[in-house]
């Protein structure tokens, strides 16, 4: 009963939206054009908003959905540590499903999105605070890469310094290696934002 909700959380992470969205509706493999990328962004830039929203927001959807698995399945764990890593747990998995998908040959997205359900799940005022910040950085400069960045290494400052969250120790650790997973995720954007070459991403139509 505990390993059943792990599993799952893979599998629904491993569900790949843009990929299947691409193929189905559109005759193409997302991942052959654009920046090569599995996710909304790459969606919207080669298929317009109309494509990559409804793959945006099931993404988001898949992280939400996997923490609530243990309620789910009604886990009940001794400590308020355990039932947090189990959270985590759930938390990583939907994210690494994403990004490593069994459903797509294991060549996912960079699992912003997801991450985001995951984050509105476990630290819902932090992760609408964290939003705000996406949006503004990216409305300023229409760089989708930059604005992930930046939302995530102010995510620890705002839930752990803005907002005191320091009760559960496993989810101030979670929160930092937030901080460090999406730029590591993004290391090739941040290569083209230093040499000026990142794409930025204009609402208009499709190619």
């Amino acid at each position: 009963m505990y390993i059943l909700p792990l599993i799952l959380a893979y599998l629904l992470g491993s569900i790949p939206t843009s990929v299947w969205v691409g193929r189905i509706f559109y005759g193409t493999d997302i991942r052959k054009q654009g920046s090569g990328n599995a996710g909304a962004t790459n969606m919207i830039r080669i298929l317009g908003p109309g494509a990559g929203i409804p793959v945006l927001l099931f993404d988001i959807f898949k992280g939400w959905a996997a923490i609530q698995l243990m309620q789910l399945f009604d886990l009940n764990l001794a400590t308020e540590n355990q039932a947090a890593l189990y959270q985590i747990g759930l938390g990583a998995l939907v994210v690494a499903g994403h990004v490593f998908p069994v459903f797509a040959g294991f060549r996912g997205g960079k699992g912003v999105a997801t991450l985001l359900g995951v984050g509105i799940a476990l630290f819902p005022l932090a992760s609408l605070i964290t939003l705000g910040i996406f949006i503004i950085v990216f409305i300023s400069f229409r760089y989708v890469s930059l604005a992930s960045i930046s939302a995530a290494i102010a995510f620890p400052v705002i839930d752990i310094v803005l907002l005191g969250h320091r009760e559960i120790l496993p989810f101030m650790i979670l929160a930092i290696a937030i901080a460090i997973f999406i730029p590591l995720t993004h290391r090739k954007n941040i290569h083209r934002l230093i040499h000026g070459t990142e794409s930025k991403l204009r609402f208009g139509k499709a190619r």
